[in-house]
């Protein structure tokens, strides 16, 4: 047996293997080539103004009376625990102990990579709806797991779930489904009898369920967010996933939030506690009181998201692209074959330039890189005189 030399242990690429299919990220990508190019970024989804002036100034009071400005507890503060279980029983009815049911993550982000690390062996399947958010692939790989997609396929102007290619995608190695709504990047948000069918399938092959709920107050029109906990059978065996940063439009202060049983959350904390172990102390108390701020506030939020969402989706319309309609999140899915492109990379890559605008190519978002080839995100969630501005370079480019 030849021995191993420095030269071909050198000869090894840094990077480990299980992430080395993933590189820099698009986002890093396209933020990069807005700044240099001086483009309007509507790629990365991140709101250009500040969340509520009330919040921001509980987290200055927080920072003036020195709560959180050491390590907080391990699980989040008690005042963000309770009030994350009393904005689940208040909007849904789920009830959920602060002490050993709630645990405060570094964001969502953080809080899908502690649940695919704590929840699975290498080896497991992950059936995951595609598109989808390109952590969620990056997790399921540093965990060892198999990402097993199933396509959401465009159709009467949406995205939607076949529900007998998911029960196909489902076999005797299959450890969880992770499910997304409202659905980022496409903007569909799962119906009563998709959630009751995804729950049904849970139940009859006792899987695991992560379900990211990042944008639950931002549905629109007819649409209904539905938590999956509330089915059948599904609150021991869901793992769900919120976000202050989506909610209260403060994206930079990363607090995001876990719910679930006192067994799931203990194996999500278990693999929390190595990764930041802790982090916004301050923040968390300014996010325990905006989960308790009136109705009207998640009403006024939801109905000027839904007024950027028609400006941008008529200027993308006008400019022609075709449109997808978005029933949540802040981003709208267009295609540009009507442009008379078919490569939405190059067609990203070249806008900047093209129209002083930047786009993010959903092609990232799947394994299947040709079903979203064609198709292009763009996020609304920008003052209302950038969204006109955007509209208006689009139009005049293409």
């Amino acid at each position: 047996m030849t021995p191993m030399t420095s030269s071909s242990r050198s000869a090894r690429p840094p990077l480990n293997r299980r992430l080395a299919e993933f590189g820099t990220t698009i986002f890093a990508e396209m933020s990069a080539l807005a700044v240099r190019t001086g483009s309007i970024n509507l790629g990365q989804g991140f709101p250009d103004t500040d969340g509520p002036e009330e919040v921001r100034e509980a987290a200055v009071r927080a920072l003036r009376d020195g709560r959180g400005n050491q390590y907080p507890p391990g699980p989040g503060v008690p005042e963000l625990r309770t009030a994350v279980a009393a904005h689940q029983e208040r909007r849904y009815g789920l009830t959920y102990d602060p002490d050993t049911e709630v645990l405060v993550t570094a964001g969502a982000t953080e809080a899908i990579a502690a649940a695919l690390l704590g929840l699975l062996e290498p080896g497991d399947e992950v059936v995951a709806l595609e598109p989808y958010y390109d952590s969620y692939a990056a997790c399921i790989a540093m965990a060892g797991g198999r990402r097993v997609p199933v396509t959401l396929r465009p159709g009467d102007g949406s995205f939607r779930l076949d529900l007998d290619e998911l029960r196909d995608a489902v076999t005797d190695r299959t450890r969880l489904l992770l499910i997304n709504t409202p659905h980022n990047p496409t903007g569909t948000v799962l119906t009563r009898e998709e959630l009751t069918a995804i729950a049904e399938l849970a139940v009859e092959r006792d899987l695991l369920v992560v379900t990211d709920e990042v944008y639950e107050h931002l549905v629109f029109d007819d649409a209904e967010h539905l938590p999956l906990a509330t089915f059948p059978g599904m609150r021991e065996r869901t793992v769900t996933i919120g976000s202050a940063g989506k909610s209260f439009s403060f994206t930079g202060w990363k607090v995001g939030w876990v719910t679930s049983t006192p067994a799931l959350v203990s194996a999500v904390r278990s693999a929390k506690q190595f990764l930041t172990y802790v982090s916004s102390g301050p923040f968390q108390y300014a996010v325990a009181e905006a989960l308790a701020l009136p109705d009207a506030y998640f009403a006024a939020f939801r109905a000027d998201m839904l007024a950027k969402r028609d400006l941008l989706a008529a200027g993308l319309a006008e400019a022609g692209f075709e449109v997808f309609r978005t029933a949540g999140t802040y981003f709208i899915t267009t295609d540009i074959r009507p442009l008379g492109e078919s490569d939405g990379f190059a067609f990203c890559r070249a806008l900047p330039e093209r129209a002083g605008v930047v786009a993010i190519p959903n092609a990232v978002f799947y394994d299947h890189r040709e079903a979203g080839a064609p198709f292009v995100r763009f996020a609304f969630c920008k003052q209302t005189e950038v969204l006109r501005e955007a509209a208006k370079r689009l139009k005049a480019a293409l």
